[in-house]
């Protein structure tokens, strides 16, 4: 199998989501060895969560298949280049490489703009669209201190 193939793969389960009324029109497959492992359809809307994302969705069920939280040997292929969620989901599971279709400004002229986030992410936190306050308490670097001073702690 070749890109090509795996991304067909993901573009079909972008529209089989649709058609079946699971979410928006996006779809992920992640790929080992060259066998797809998992595979994600954005389900939003159907699971009350904003985070399910297809890409996301994809992640989770690569890591439950594989017993692992990071995806360092596997390739994840894409109906949509990622939004701002799913790159930040991305890099944390760390596939070795990401294979898009369309685009983010396909995905804007179908409704599903982006944009905007990126530029919340450049703005001081307050004055962001949803403000965000940082209220420092004297213990609030406790939980950074416990994880340095912890000896089993499993990095990544």
């Amino acid at each position: 199998m070749n890109h090509e193939t795996f991304l067909k793969r993901a573009v079909d389960l972008a529209r089989e989501g649709v058609n079946a009324g699971i979410g928006g029109p996006f779809g992920a497959v992640i790929v080992k060895d060259g066998s797809i492992i998992a595979e994600g359809q954005n389900n939003v809307t159907t699971s009350n969560d904003p985070t399910a994302h297809a890409e996301v969705t994809a992640i989770r069920n690569a890591c439950k298949a594989l017993g692992t939280y990071q995806l360092d040997d596997c390739m994840l292929y894409t109906s949509c280049e990622p939004c701002p969620m799913c790159l930040g989901a991305i890099y944390w599971a760390r596939p070795s490489a990401v294979f898009f279709a369309a685009t983010h400004t396909d995905a804007a002229e179908a409704g599903f703009d982006d944009s905007f986030i990126y530029q919340e992410i450049d703005k001081p936190a307050e004055a962001r669209t949803i403000p965000f306050y940082q209220v420092a308490l004297t213990e609030h670097l406790s939980p950074f201190q416990a994880w340095r001073d912890f000896t089993e702690k499993k990095t990544y």
